[in-house]
């Protein structure tokens, strides 16, 4: 274990001597600590490490402070990599002992019925429809949006042609948020987005993954509030979104009353995932609150879980919305790791945990292949 203060950097690094790139943390101190585990694979030690990212935190925030991050590799390369300046304790070797025997996670409730989804369509059509939608909304690349304008390129139409068209809709996501992150491009082809979604071009299934860049967006500012809010209550600071994310989800809220038009006309998948989009955009669109009762979710299934959330987070239902994620948490342990700080706000939680939860969903129930993240 080392600790020093935020400016002090291993003499070899390119930051050492260099402003910080935090200027927040400048009189704070900084505590890093190895641990190596070995004799079992990866994945059974899930739980374990799991429950060590808590337990770090939980001590972080005793001492006023917050826990800043975590990494893992190849325990040969982190020990010989590991700085000694500001060294307080070491013992013989890194290796901490594992509990015996190791924690595991808890038992899933049954999912869903199938999804029924027809599938995400030939990739040459859906270009054809993204290209159509671009033209019939900007005339040409000159007055599209960054995000959108390379659809209306010449190198674009004479490119190769993609193979999938998972392949297109990755590239496309990443025009409008590159890994995933909310800009003022992202803010500006929202409209662009979610007039595709409505296209009779989009197959289903590629309307899907649409709907889950746009779920992913919508969520990008309870998502940060969450994974920072520990910090946020260390250093005295309100949690706030940054302005591209409250501009994204207001564009994606501007423009829902469209896509709920077409409530009626889309399978069950899709009205599940509209569903959430509205609850994270708090519409409260009377179509969407009677939709949720006919949702195919049998009681005590994950999916069921699922609609309670969406159910409180629409109805603005307190108690309903700690039971949902009570519930969540006891047999998804991802949504307790992210619960598990008192700084968590629990409806900011609802909201940054949904477009995971609708997501893997849909991809675990589909008789097709599923959307795939952002």
């Amino acid at each position: 274990m080392r600790v020093h203060d935020h400016f002090r950097f291993d003499p070899s690094s390119f930051w050492h001597g260099r402003p910080s790139t935090d200027p927040g943390l400048e009189g704070w101190w900084q505590v890093f600590s190895l641990a190596v585990h070995s004799g079992y694979e990866r994945l059974a030690l899930e739980p374990f490490l799991r429950s060590e990212r808590i337990r770090v935190a939980q001590v972080a925030r005793a001492h006023g402070g917050f826990q800043q991050g975590y990494s893992e590799g190849h325990a040969t390369t982190l020990e010989r990599g590991f700085v000694r300046d500001g060294l307080v304790h070491e013992r013989a070797g890194a290796d901490v002992a594992l509990p015996s025997p190791l924690p595991e996670d808890p038992a899933r409730p049954p999912a869903g019925p199938p999804w029924k989804n027809s599938g995400t369509g030939e990739p040459a059509t859906l270009v054809r429809a993204a290209v159509a939608v671009a033209e019939r909304m900007y005339g040409s690349a000159e007055g599209a949006p960054d995000a959108v304008r390379w659809l209306l390129d010449e190198e674009f139409a004479f490119g190769d042609p993609y193979e999938t068209a998972e392949e297109f809709l990755g590239e496309l996501a990443d025009a409008v948020a590159h890994q995933g992150t909310c800009g003022a491009a992202t803010v500006e082809a929202v409209p662009f987005l979610m007039e595709l979604v409505r296209d009779d071009g989009v197959a289903p299934g590629s309307r899907l993954i649409l709907l889950g860049d746009l779920l992913r967006l919508a969520a990008s500012g309870p998502t940060t509030a969450v994974s920072l809010a520990d910090r946020f209550t260390a250093l005295g600071d309100a949690p706030q979104e940054s302005a591209a994310e409250h501009l994204t989800r207001r564009a994606i809220g501007s423009d829902l009353p469209g896509l709920l038009s077409r409530w009626d006309a889309g399978p069950d998948a899709v009205r599940f995932a509209l569903t959430a989009l509205a609850a994270l955009c708090d519409a409260r669109d009377q179509r969407v609150l009677s939709g949720l009762a006919v949702l195919p979710a049998p009681p005590g299934s994950s999916r069921a879980d699922v609609v309670s959330l969406m159910a409180a987070l629409l109805g603005d239902d307190r108690e309903g919305l700690a039971s949902a994620l009570d519930r969540l948490s006891s047999w998804l342990p991802p949504v307790a790791e992210k619960g598990a700080s008192p700084n968590v706000d629990r409806r900011t939680l609802g909201l940054a945990v949904l477009p995971d939860l609708v997501l893997e969903d849909l991809a675990h129930a589909s008789d097709q292949a599923g959307p795939k993240p952002l």
